[in-house]
C-alpha cells in the first residue's frame, strides 16, 4: 500500500520562496504593497464610492464618484436576456436555471451512470427548448433569432460539450482503428478542422452552408453553429483522448484478452476509465476554453452577453459607462469559469485519493 504524502505547509513554503534573502524580502514587500493599493483602489471605486441606483445616475457625473452601477440597474435585463421579449423574460430565466441545474446535478457522483445521466440531460435540454421556443407548450412562440444573453451562452456551451465529447471519443477511436480508411478519414478531418480558426468554422456554418444547401436541409442557424462548434471541439478533444490512449501500457489490453474478455469489454471496462483519468486535466482546460470561446458567436450575429453589453451602453445616456458594463460581464464569465476550474480540481483530488 502506498503511503499518502505528508501535507505541505503552504505558509512555510511561501516564506521560503518569497523571503529567502534580503533582496527577495524587499521585492516581495513592494509587490504586496502594490497589490494592497490596487485592491483598495478597486474596492473604493467599485463599492465605497459607487452609485448603485438607476435614478441616481446624475450623481455619476460628480467629482469623486466611483463606479456607476446605475447602468446595470437600468439595463440588466437587456444584458442578461438580449432580444428576448420583455414580458417573457421569466421563461428565459427558467431555461437558464434548467441548464445550470442540469450541469450541477451532473457533477454529483450519484448521476455518474448512463441510466441516470442521459435522462437528466434529455430532460434538461427539453425543458430549455420548450421554455425558450414556447409554442409546443402553448406559450407565445419565440424564434431562435430572438434568443440571447446568458441563457443563449449557457445553451451553446452545454450543447457543444454534450455533442463534442462523444464525437471526440469517436474520432479518437477511428484514428486508432486498424482499418486504413477509417484511420485516414479521421486523421484528415481532425488535422483539417484543427488547422482552421474557430471563427472560420462558425462563419462557414452560419453563412456559407445556407448558400450550398437547399432550404429544406438548412435548418436553423443556431443548430448549424452548434454542430460546427461541437465538431471543432471534438477534433481537439480527440487529440486529448489519443494522448490518454497512448499513456496506457499495452499490457492492459493483453491482460483483458488473457481473462477472456472481448474487444469492446476491454475498451469499456478497462481502457476508457483510464483514458478519462489521464485526459482529465487537458479536458478541463478544453471545457474552460470552450466557455470563453462562446463569445465568438457575436461575430456571426448572435445576441450573446457581449452583444447585449454593447447594446446596454450604446445609447447616449449610458455610453460613458462601458467600463462598468464590461466589469459586470467579466464577473459573470469569472463566476462560471472559476466554478468549472474548482470542480476540475475536485475531480483530480478525488482521483488522487482513490489511487492511494
Amino acid at each position: 500500500m502506498i503511503a499518502a504524502p505528508a501535507p505541505v505547509n503552504r505558509l512555510e513554503k511561501l516564506k521560503k520562496r518569497a523571503f529567502a534573502t534580503p533582496f527577495d524580502t524587499v521585492i516581495s514587500i513592494l509587490v504586496l504593497l502594490f497589490l494592497a493599493w490596487l485592491i483598495w483602489t478597486a474596492f473604493d471605486w467599485g463599492v465605497l464610492q459607487a452609485i448603485w441606483r438607476a435614478e441616481d445616475v446624475a450623481l455619476c457625473q460628480e467629482a469623486g464618484a466611483g463606479a456607476c452601477w446605475s447602468v446595470i440597474d437600468a439595463r440588466h435585463r437587456l444584458i442578461l436576456f438580449g432580444l428576448y421579449p420583455y414580458d417573457e423574460h421569466w421563461r428565459s430565466t427558467l431555461a437558464a436555471l434548467a441548464i445550470i441545474g442540469t450541469v450541477v446535478l451532473s457533477c454529483i457522483p450519484w448521476f455518474w451512470a448512463a441510466k441516470r445521466l442521459i435522462p437528466l440531460w434529455i430532460i434538461g435540454f427539453a425543458t430549455y427548448y420548450l421554455l425558450m421556443e414556447g409554442s409546443l407548450i402553448g406559450l407565445n412562440q419565440v424564434t431562435t433569432d430572438k434568443w440571447g444573453g446568458l441563457s443563449l451562452v449557457l445553451f451553446l456551451f452545454s450543447s457543444v460539450i454534450l455533442l463534442g465529447m462523444p464525437m471526440g471519443l469517436g474520432l479518437a477511436l477511428m484514428r486508432r482503428s486498424r482499418l486504413p480508411v477509417l484511420r485516414l478519414v479521421a486523421s484528415l478531418l481532425i488535422d483539417f478542422v484543427r488547422s482552421l480558426p474557430l471563427l472560420t468554422t462558425l462563419f462557414t456554418a452560419a453563412v456559407v452552408v445556407p448558400i450550398l444547401l437547399p432550404d429544406w436541409l438548412q435548418g436553423d442557424k443556431i443548430w448549424r453553429v452548434i454542430v460546427a462548434f461541437a465538431l471543432f471541439f471534438a477534433c481537439y478533444q480527440a487529440e486529448v483522448f489519443r494522448g490518454g490512449f497512448q499513456a496506457i501500457p499495452a499490457g492492459q489490453f493483453e491482460s483483458g484478452k488473457a481473462l477472456g474478455m472481448g474487444k469492446w469489454q476491454i475498451l469499456w471496462l478497462i481502457v476508457l476509465p483510464q483514458v478519462f483519468r489521464h485526459a482529465l486535466p487537458a479536458t478541463i482546460n478544453m471545457v474552460v476554453v470552450t466557455f470563453k470561446e462562446t463569445a465568438v458567436v457575436i461575430i456571426i450575429g448572435f445576441f450573446d452577453l457581449l452583444a447585449s453589453a454593447s447594446a446596454a451602453f450604446g445609447t447616449g445616456e449610458w455610453v460613458s459607462y462601458y467600463m462598468e458594463t464590461y466589469v459586470f460581464i467579466a464577473f459573470i464569465y469569472w463566476a462560471f469559469i472559476s466554478s468549472l476550474g474548482r470542480y476540475g480540481e475536485y475531480l483530480k483530488d478525488r482521483m488522487r485519493q482513490e489511487e492511494h
